[in-house]
């Protein structure tokens, strides 16, 4: 079964990916390497994972306006998220997302999502699809 979540668009574009899910605020300076996509802030409940090829969930970034030319470069480099999906969309990380043309989505409950969960982002609608759950281990 499907759930389709809406929320308010913010950048345009459509992408499917694993949702990479985090209850806490995230910096792309400092908080995310830019030679690797490993997230590397301390404390983070997502500290040693990697963003690349995922659809990154997460409340609301936080930190330096240079977090947006981070996001920039990593998509640049191939190893950028497919899409962001935030709760509150914060400056930083919407000047990012635009400059880099990440699909991204904000208004959205992010407690509905589940890391793993197979996702589609209407980034241009505003539609956040969960198109199959992780199977939960047993």
């Amino acid at each position: 079964m499907k759930v389709e979540l809406k929320g308010r668009p913010i950048v345009p574009g459509l992408a499917r990916g694993k949702a990479l899910v985090s209850k806490k605020p995230l910096s792309f300076l400092g908080g995310v390497d830019p030679e690797t996509s490993i997230i590397i802030e301390k404390n983070h409940d997502l500290n040693g994972q990697e963003i690349n090829g995922n659809i990154l969930c997460f409340p609301h970034g936080h930190g330096s306006t240079v977090g947006s030319y981070v996001l920039y470069s990593l998509v640049k480099r191939g190893i950028g998220p497919k899409a962001i999906v935030n709760e509150t969309a914060d400056p930083v990380v919407v000047v990012g997302a635009v400059i880099a043309e990440v699909p991204m989505v904000d208004g959205i409950n992010i407690g509905q999502i589940g890391n793993g969960d197979v996702v589609e982002v209407n980034g241009g609608k505003g539609i956040v699809r969960i198109v199959k759950r992780k199977k939960p281990c047993i």
